[in-house]
């Protein structure tokens, strides 16, 4: 493999950078909150990026690396075993301190060491370390998206609805009429699925290999917040036929009976612009908005997405009918609006080996009781897309940008 130390050192700085700037809305204290045990700080994503830095690259290659603050590896360790103990996740918000300013003053510390090691590391040494750096790139790119659905989860806890940034003219109501929703017909038959080895992909992308798929039709497009209301009108919430077993336990249990940003004005609402006709309301990276109904419904669970699914007279995709259309004639809104829930468990491909070293926990120990996601979503970071991405989160989860793509059996 041929590395260009200036490529890569460009890369670096620009994934660097772009953590920061998504920060710079927010103030220290927005960056300090943890609004529930599945989400994490601004801060603390800040940091934990860092340390992967520091643990994973600095100090096994860089000659003579002083850590910043050898406490830090206690702090701002995720869930690597192999590294030791750590902070509990649910805690993460009583971190203080360390303060923003030592956080910025670590990720500076980090990144000049970096600097020096790709200046430094010959050709065969570059070679070895580079795709450890490029693992990294990609783990902070999804870092980089939990720091906007953290925060968006966080302000909607505010009473004040205070928004994340200022609203686009592209995401107004109205700003894009959805089409008539089309179903294109997919042949089946065998298809060669996950990634084929050229440039990156995480190990749960492969090996790839051959699926049988049976004839089916793909909706061309995502369901809108139109059609999810209408579900809702219909009584989704309240039939239980149309559920899962562990969903209808879900919703009775903690009472959804919406998207869980939706909601209706009352008179107690302390938000500007309030929307007295009882129409639902959004909220989103933009603050509280009104329902676009041609926009695509989003953060919904896996358990949500089903039973949507079902009312329709649909079903959702495998994982691998999903990849199968990823360039079918037609297809829209594959990348860039929300992820999407398949209905695919989350298991290893067949021949799946973890990466070696401390990178084994980064996939493979995940695969148990949770969903397979496709796509990228609103605040999935430009390039970190691709067909074979495989995103994972628990049936339950609704505070990403998770919406609907349905398949029908032809």
């Amino acid at each position: 493999m041929h590395i260009v130390v200036p490529e890569l050192q460009h890369a670096y700085d620009e994934v660097r950078r772009h953590s920061l700037a998504l920060a710079e809305p927010l103030s220290a204290e927005d960056q300090n909150v943890q609004s529930m045990p599945d989400a994490s700080p601004t801060k603390w994503h800040l940091a934990h990026t860092t340390w992967f830095f520091e643990t994973v690259v600095l100090k096994p290659y860089l000659p003579g690396y002083r850590p910043f603050d050898e406490r830090y590896a206690y702090l701002f360790n995720s869930y690597y075993e192999a590294l030791g103990p750590r902070h509990a996740r649910p805690q993460r918000g009583l971190l203080t301190r360390p303060s923003l300013q030592e956080v910025h003053a670590y990720r500076r510390h980090v990144d000049e060491s970096m600097a020096t090691l790709m200046s430094t590391l010959g050709e065969a040494g570059l070679a070895a370390v580079a795709p450890v750096i490029t693992l990294g790139l990609h783990h902070e790119q999804q870092h980089q998206e939990l720091i906007v659905t953290d925060i968006v989860h966080a302000l909607s806890c505010n009473p004040l609805k205070p928004a994340y940034r200022p609203a686009r003219e592209e995401s107004a109501p109205g700003a894009k009429r959805a089409s008539t929703l089309e179903w294109l017909k997919q042949p089946g038959g065998v298809v060669r699925i996950g990634h084929d080895g050229q440039g990156f992909a995480f190990d749960n992308e492969g090996p790839r290999h051959e699926y049988l798929l049976r004839p089916y039709e793909i909706a061309h497009r995502l369901v809108t917040c139109g059609e999810y209301a209408a579900f809702i009108a219909d009584g989704g919430y309240a039939r239980p036929e149309l559920w899962l077993s562990d969903g209808w336990a879900a919703i009775q249990r903690e009472g959804w009976g919406a998207p869980i940003y939706w909601s209706r004005a009352d008179e107690n609402d302390l938000t500007s612009g309030r929307d007295d006709s009882g129409n639902w309301r959004v909220f989103g990276l933009s603050g509280m908005e009104s329902l676009d109904p041609d926009a695509p419904v989003s953060n919904l669970s896996f358990y949500e997405a089903a039973a949507y699914a079902e009312w329709a007279g649909a079903r959702l995709p495998t994982e691998f009918e999903w990849e199968a259309a990823f360039d079918a004639p037609g297809i829209e809104q594959m990348t860039e609006h929300v992820w999407q829930w398949t209905r695919s468990s989350y298991d290893p491909y067949p021949g799946f080996r973890p990466l070696a070293g401390v990178a084994a926990e980064y996939n493979g120990k995940f695969m148990v009781g949770q969903q397979v996601l496709r796509g990228g979503s609103i605040a999935t970071p430009p390039g970190h897309t691709r067909r074979t991405y495989r995103n994972f989160f628990p049936p339950a989860a609704r505070w990403q940008f998770t919406g609907v793509r349905l398949v029908r059996d032809n």
